[in-house]
């Protein structure tokens, strides 16, 4: 990460929006975040950013998605880790789980800045795996693939898991890739990975935010959404105050253990690769689960570096650590349920109504005293 390094004071919180689409019960959600995050930082929610209305050094950007290192990007001023929760690289690629998996060898479609290195120095702390960027290639990967099992298809924009197909025969993948939105594997790639049974799925992640450091190690829940299909329904994250040093020093079992050694390989991975990496915000997926061979397995699925789905327990812990300076652990959750429901009486509710891509949906966060994962 850059070492360059800003005054962490500033004036303005401001949301500013990317290319991605963001639902109703997003918006809501990225709002209440970025007055907590104001809260902390001392300064004012100043809504939506607004060049004729929003600059100087005094703002504090929050960005719907990673950025890029274009120039609309590089006139906002964000030069260190103080200016934004979020993260910055330097192609749209970069950002998405499509760096996890090496390409074909002689693919026939590849960015130029495509790193071949990347999938050498992360090694093992990732999947079997392949990312692609035409339908040429993702063919050709899917059937090397089918040799050992099933492959999921996974498209590298969609978020919560949706969108992803498992299959088992070469007919099942020619069906699943010709359903593909080609114009977008070409520029964001796609990735076909080994799929693995009964999964447990672990967070990493550390944010550095107002001064203060935490970094987490946690697990991931599903559910069904209001179509009946199996999306993500929150994380509890077990948080300290500091680096990931810190959060190797506790007592933890050896699969999560794992997860946070492989999640740190990926990172750097990513700084040794990427030299535009820029990142306040850092998150890792890691599955670990049986292969189609019966052989446990254990690898980071994808990297979000952008305000995601457990950003609201992160803001919840470097909250409670502000507040109290001698607090050194705490156990921050995040809950996203479907249809109409009753909340804990000790909930912080972010959302809750008929929001019109999903339906019913409510969102909220509880805090509760450090306890190790049983």
């Amino acid at each position: 990460m850059s070492s360059a390094q800003t005054s962490i004071q500033k004036a303005q919180v401001v949301l500013l929006a990317t290319h991605k689409k963001l639902a109703v019960h997003e918006v809501a959600v990225h709002q209440a975040l970025a007055k907590n995050i104001a809260d902390l930082l001392g300064a004012q929610f100043a809504g939506l950013y607004d060049p004729a209305l929003h600059h100087g050094p005094g703002l504090y950007f929050i960005p719907s998605d990673t950025l890029f290192r274009q120039a609309q990007n590089d006139a906002l001023g964000i030069q260190s880790i103080n200016d934004f929760f979020g993260g910055m690289i330097d192609q749209p690629f970069m950002a998405t789980k499509a760096i996890s998996h090496p390409l074909l060898k002689h693919a026939t479609a590849r960015p130029e800045t495509w790193c071949v290195a990347f999938s050498q120095q992360a090694g093992d702390a990732v999947l079997e795996g392949f990312t692609v960027f035409n339908q040429v290639d993702a063919l050709r990967a899917g059937c090397l693939l089918l040799e050992q099992g099933p492959v999921r298809i996974k498209p590298v924009l969609a978020t919560a898991g949706r969108g992803q197909i498992v299959v088992n025969t070469e007919v099942q993948l020619n069906e699943a890739i010709s359903g593909q939105d080609l114009g977008e594997i070409a520029t964001w790639g796609l990735v076909l990975e080994e799929d693995l049974q009964d999964v447990v799925t672990y967070s990493v992640g550390q944010v550095q935010l107002a001064g203060i450091t935490a970094s987490y190690y946690g697990t991931q829940r599903l559910t069904l959404d209001n179509h009946d299909e199996t999306v993500y329904a929150g994380s509890a994250l077990w948080m300290v105050r500091g680096g990931y040093a810190e959060l190797l020093k506790l007592e933890i079992e050896a699969p999560i253990r794992r997860a946070i050694d492989q999640a740190i390989t990926y990172e750097k991975a990513t700084v040794a690769c990427f030299p535009g990496f820029l990142a306040s915000r850092r998150n890792y997926d890691i599955a670990q689960g049986k292969n189609a061979g019966g052989q446990t397995c254990s690898g980071v699925l994808e990297q979000s570096w952008r305000i995601g789905g457990a950003s609201a327990a992160e803001i919840e812990a470097l909250m409670a650590f502000a507040a109290d300076p001698a607090l050194q652990r705490i156990r921050c959750s995040t809950h996203e349920v479907y249809g109409e429901t009753s909340v804990p009486a000790d909930a912080r509710v972010l959302y809750s109504g008929n929001d019109p891509e999903v339906g019913f949906i409510t969102k909220y966060t509880r805090v509760q005293p450090y306890e190790h994962q049983q």
